[in-house]
C-alpha cells in the first residue's frame, strides 16, 4: 500500500472514530437528559396521584384516580390493594381514561416502592414506561410516564448522526486526498529524481541532476531528504570526477608508454634480426636466443600496438567513417584464416549482394580478424567456424559461430575486459594478450554498435550489430554498453 493511501485511510479512520465517539456521546447524553426530565415529571405526577387517592378517603379510589389535575397525556396510574389491581388506567391524548390491560398491570406488581424510578416494558400498545411506586398502608400506588418520546428523540438523533458521519466521511476523504497529494508532491518529485538517477549509466559526473531548490527546504522532512540526496549526489559526482581523472591519467599513460615503447622495440627487433642473420660465426645457442628475442619483440610490439589502439579509441579517435563493404572484409578475413589455420573448417554465410555500412574499414577488418582468430585459437583442430552477415531492420548483424567446447559461463561476464583470459582448458596455445575481444568491443562501440556472445557446449556465437547509419557522435561510445547473453 502506498504512503498516500495509508495517510488518506488514516485520516478517514480518525474522522470516522471521532464521529462515532461524538455521535455515541451525544446519543447517550440526550437519552440521559431526557430520562432525567421524565423522572422529574414522574415525581410530580406521583405526588398528584397520591394526593388524589388521599382525598378520596377510605372508600378507596375510583377510576378518576388517573385524572387528577395537571396530569399529562399518557400518564399511567395503577392502584394495588392486597395484591390485586383495584384501579388501573391510562390518560389518553383527549383526557379520557383507558383501562390498563391485566398483563400490563401484572408487569407493574413487582415494582418496588423505595422511590426510585424504573423502566418497565408493558407490552401491548403501551410499550416502555418509566414508573415509580409509593406505599399507602396496605395498598401500593404505581404511576408511570411513557418513554416513547425519549426513544423517538434518540432514534432521530441517531439518524442525524449517521447522515452527518457519512457526509463527514465523504468530505474527509476528498479533503484528505487533495491535502495528502499536495503534501506528497515534493516527495514524489524527489523519488522521481532518484529513479532517473538510478536509470542513468553514471558514466559521466555531469549527468547527475539533483533535487530542485523548492524541494530542499530544511524546515520540512521532504526538504531534508532532498538536501541529503543532493549532498549524496555531490559526493558521487566528486568520486566520479576523481575516477574520470584517474582513468584519464591511466589512458594517457598507456598511450604515452605505448607510443614511446614502439621505437626501442623496433630497435631491439632490428638488432636481433641483424645478429641472427650474421649467425654464421656465432654459436648455435646464441642464434637461437636471438631468434627468440626477435619473436618476443614482435609479440610485444603487437601488444603495444593494441594498447595504443585501445587508448586512442577511449579518447574517441582512430575511427574514420566511410562506406565499407563488409562482405569483402569477411571474405578477406576468412581467406587469411584458411592460410593460417588449415586444420579448421572455416565457412562463410553472406548474402549475394554486397553488404555496405558506414564505418572505418581498417578497424572493422580488425574486428572480423580478431573474432575469427579468437575462434581458431580457443577451439581444437577440426572445429567448424562459420562467419555470417545478415542485414536487419536497423543495420547489419555479423556473426562468428563455432561448434567447439564453449565458454565457461562464469567467464562470460568479463569476456570483453582487457587482459581477460579464459580457463586454460579452453586454450590450446599460449601467448594470448587478452586484448583481442576488448578491441572488438571498443571498435564496435565506437561505431555505435554492440557486441554479444551466447555460448553452450557445441555452439558459441559472437554477434556484432552495426547500425545502418553513422552515429551522431562518431567518437562516442554506444550508450547501451556490453551485452553478454548465456
Amino acid at each position: 500500500m502506498t504512503l498516500r493511501r495509508r495517510l488518506v485511510l488514516s485520516i478517514v479512520a480518525i474522522v470516522v472514530a471521532l464521529s462515532t465517539v461524538i455521535g455515541a456521546g451525544s446519543i447517550v447524553a440526550l437519552f440521559s437528559i431526557q430520562r432525567s426530565a421524565i423522572d422529574e415529571q414522574l415525581s410530580g405526577a406521583t405526588n398528584r396521584a397520591q394526593r388524589s387517592v388521599e382525598r378520596q378517603g377510605t372508600n378507596g379510589p375510583g377510576p378518576e384516580i388517573g385524572r387528577p389535575s395537571g396530569q399529562a397525556a399518557g400518564t399511567l396510574t395503577v392502584y394495588f390493594l392486597d395484591g390485586n389491581v383495584a384501579v388501573g388506567s391510562v390518560l389518553d391524548e383527549n383526557g379520557d381514561i383507558d383501562q390498563v390491560a391485566p398483563s400490563a398491570a401484572r408487569a407493574l406488581y413487582g415494582v418496588t416502592f423505595h422511590g426510585a424510578a424504573h423502566t418497565v416494558d408493558l407490552g401491548t400498545d403501551l410499550g416502555r414506561y418509566r414508573v415509580t411506586a409509593v406505599s399507602l398502608g396496605s395498598a401500593v400506588l404505581v404511576v408511570g410516564l411513557p418513554m416513547a418520546p425519549v426513544y423517538e428523540s434518540v432514534w432521530k438523533l441517531f439518524g442525524v448522526v449517521l447522515v452527518v458521519t457519512a457526509l463527514a466521511l465523504l468530505a474527509a476523504t476528498g479533503v484528505a486526498a487533495v491535502v495528502v497529494r499536495r503534501s506528497l508532491r515534493p516527495l514524489e518529485r524527489v523519488a522521481e529524481t532518484a529513479s532517473s538517477v538510478a536509470r542513468m549509466p553514471l558514466e559521466r559526473s555531469d549527468a547527475l541532476d539533483g533535487v530542485r531548490v523548492p524541494d530542499t527546504d530544511p524546515r520540512t522532512e521532504v526538504g531534508r531528504v532532498g538536501t541529503a540526496f543532493n549532498r549524496m549526489l555531490g559526493h558521487i559526482g566528486n568520486a566520479m570526477q576523481a575516477r574520470e581523472r584517474s582513468e584519464q591519467k591511466v589512458r594517457q599513460f598507456v598511450a604515452d608508454a605505448s607510443h614511446e615503447l614502439r621505437t626501442p622495440l623496433a630497435s631491439v627487433r632490428g638488432y636481433a634480426e641483424l645478429t641472427r642473420r650474421m649467425g654464421a660465426d656465432l654459436p648455435q645457442d646464441v642464434v637461437y636466443a636471438m631468434s627468440r628475442i626477435e619473436s618476443e619483440s614482435l609479440r610485444m610490439t603487437s601488444m603495444v600496438e593494441d594498447l595504443l589502439l585501445l587508448a586512442r579509441l577511449d579518447e574517441g579517435r582512430e575511427v574514420q567513417f566511410a562506406d565499407v563493404d563488409l562482405t569483402g572484409l569477411v571474405l578477406d578475413a576468412v581467406n587469411d584464416a584458411h592460410a593460417a589455420s588449415p586444420d579448421h573448417v572455416i565457412a562463410v554465410d553472406v548474402p549475394e549482394e554486397p553488404v555496405v555500412v558506414p564505418g572505418d574499414a581498417a578497424r572493422l577488418h580488425q574486428v572480423v580478424v580478431n573474432l575469427v582468430t579468437n575462434a581458431r585459437t580457443h577451439t581444437p583442430e577440426g572445429t567448424r567456424i562459420t562467419v555470417g552477415l545478415a542485414p536487419v531492420a536497423d543495420g547489419v548483424d555479423l556473426t562468428v559461430r563455432d561448434d567447439g567446447q564453449g565458454i565457461d559461463p562464469e567467464f562470460l561476464p568479463k569476456l570483453f575486459e582487457r587482459f581477460a583470459r579464459a580457463d586454460s582448458s579452453r586454450s590450446r596455445s599460449a601467448g594470448s594478450t587478452g586484448l583481442g575481444l576488448a578491441i572488438v568491443d571498443a571498435v564496435v562501440q565506437a561505431h555505435g554498435g554492440r557486441v554479444a556472445v551466447a555460448s553452450v557446449p557445441g555452439d558459441t556465437v559472437f554477434t556484432v550489430h552495426l547500425p545502418a547509419t553513422r552515429p551522431a557522435d562518431a567518437g562516442a561510445r554506444a550508450a547501451s554498453g556490453d551485452e553478454v547473453t548465456v
